[in-house]
């Protein structure tokens, strides 16, 4: 079976890894094995070792789910674009304002 290719730019598979790294630490943190989180999360260990390595190819889902697995750790995806300055940036400047005749 071909693998699929994905666009990924350099610095989003920079994130990706260390999101994977992160979700890695926090297993080895809470002394959980790989096979437990990945029954946990229902999914296999092989899918739980490609988040742990940051595969653009895993789904968010199976991001979301060994999260969950990891003491409810999927509560921090709320936060994704939580505070989006540039959007708010450019919402405002397209903010119609309102112009008032001069009342003389």
């Amino acid at each position: 079976m071909r693998k699929a290719a994905y666009n990924i730019l350099p610095n989003t598979q920079n994130i990706l890894q260390t999101m994977g790294e992160q979700i890695k630490l926090a297993r080895l943190r809470r002394n959980l094995t790989a096979e437990l989180v990945a029954e946990r999360a229902g999914i296999s260990r092989a899918s739980l070792w490609k988040v742990e390595k940051g595969d653009p190819s895993v789904a968010i889902g199976i991001y979301a789910a060994v999260l969950h697995a990891l003491n409810n750790m999927d509560k921090d995806l709320l936060l994704v674009a939580k505070d989006d300055e540039l959007g708010r940036k450019l919402q405002d400047l397209q903010l119609i304002t309102r112009k008032r005749a001069s009342r003389e």
